[in-house]
């Protein structure tokens, strides 16, 4: 099977492998080389693989799709991080999620601005002249 992992600015993984585990809203999963073909929507957490080497990795994952069609398994994600063991994977997990929170609290606040901005130009907008509410 072929296993890719698709960002939307990038393909994080393209790799043969002999089986994949994931998670959705009702159970975790195993997908092997003679399983029907599936989709379903994943949860965040870890979707583990064994390579062709039969070495275990592992892939943090936001929420997405996971679509196996007949030797290919595509796994779509907002946000992924890649690793060879559960530690370090935790480590590059907490970075790259404290620096998204970081992010998404910036833009959530420019956000709230424009979106105040907004309704109070709406209000004025609707005023007669020379009164205000």
């Amino acid at each position: 099977m072929r296993l890719l992992v698709i960002l939307p600015t990038q393909v994080l993984i393209d790799e043969v492998v002999e089986k994949v585990v994931a998670e959705a809203e009702n159970g975790e999963f195993c997908l092997l080389p003679k399983h029907r073909d599936f989709a379903t929507a994943i949860v965040p957490g870890i979707v583990t693989f064994t390579d062709d080497r039969r070495a275990t990795r592992y892939v943090a994952t936001a929420e997405g799709m996971l679509v196996k069609s007949e030797d290919d398994i595509r796994v779509a994600t907002r946000s992924a991080v890649l690793g060879d063991d559960l530690g370090s994977l935790r480590r590059l997990v907490a970075e790259r999620f404290i620096v998204l929170d970081d992010r998404e609290r910036v833009a959530r606040s420019a956000m709230a601005k424009l979106e105040a901005d907004f309704v109070r130009r709406f209000i004025e907008f609707g005023e007669p002249r020379g009164e205000r509410i």
